[in-house]
């Protein structure tokens, strides 16, 4: 099964390359590029993957990243954001404004391929067999229904982006159970794991905003100092087990 793929990329030379290793994977390409142009795209007929670069003219790949979470209709989209500048603060406001990944450029095409595959295959769309959905899955007052794509807590619709559904999914398959930065990233990515440990914090960050009373005291996606994050049933008294970091010293400076 073919995957349709928005490129949104100014640069028509590097464009036209990602185009054409796409292409011969057997996915049908729409470039686009501008970001205008790319919302039309994405509005007029919804692709199972954005790749969006982030130096655009009329509007950025921020404004577009951010334009497209807003939009009920698009907010599931997979986003690989490209990115010229490398500076982690780039990177991590694209992950803030919900992209799933980021490639920083000059990348090799393989590279960039292996991680349009990835998200290709989170969203089901790389000629994977048809497949029964996983049960739906309950902890405490957060449903995670994998059949239907959908998030809700207290009855209320949580809007996720492909990354932190996964995410969500994961730890709610095993409640109370910790999982550290590389075993989540494992079970979202399996062999081709080029993202990297950094993105799991921003997932985290994300979806405590969504499904906590207050996101920087945390009851129910808790981290569990020097190891990683858990889903827990019932709300968690913030203490001992919740004071920082997922990963010890060595991330003490990144962790949420």
């Amino acid at each position: 099964m073919c995957a349709r793929v928005v490129v949104a990329e100014d640069d028509r030379k590097q464009a036209a390359l990602v185009r054409r290793y796409l292409e011969h994977e057997g996915h049908d390409v729409v470039v686009v590029h501008d970001g205008a142009t790319a919302l039309a795209e994405l509005r007029r007929r919804l692709p199972d993957l954005l790749i969006l670069d982030v130096m655009m003219p009329f509007i950025d790949g921020f404004d577009v990243c951010r334009t497209v979470r807003a939009e009920a209709g698009l907010a599931a989209l997979p986003v690989l954001m490209l990115t010229a500048r490398s500076a982690e603060d780039d990177q991590l406001l694209g992950l803030d404004l919900g992209a799933d990944d980021y490639l920083s450029k000059p990348s090799g095409p393989r590279e960039l391929m292996a991680r349009a595959r990835s998200l290709l295959r989170r969203g089901g769309r790389e000629g994977a067999d048809a497949v029964v959905p996983d049960p739906v899955l309950r902890v405490g007052p957060l449903t995670v229904d994998p059949g239907r794509h959908e998030v809700w807590a207290h009855d209320r619709r949580i809007h996720c982006t492909p990354g932190e559904f996964r995410l969500l999914e994961v730890l709610a398959s095993r409640p109370g159970q910790v999982f550290s930065r590389t075993q989540i990233l494992e079970r979202l990515h399996g062999a081709d794991c080029y993202i990297s440990a950094r993105t799991v914090d921003m997932h985290v960050m994300n979806l405590r905003r969504k499904i906590e009373q207050d996101p920087r005291s945390a009851r129910r996606l808790v981290t569990v100092y020097g190891f990683g994050y858990k889903l827990v049933d019932q709300e968690q008294p913030v203490g001992r087990e919740n004071p920082g970091p997922a990963t010890g010293r060595r991330d003490a400076r990144h962790g949420p």
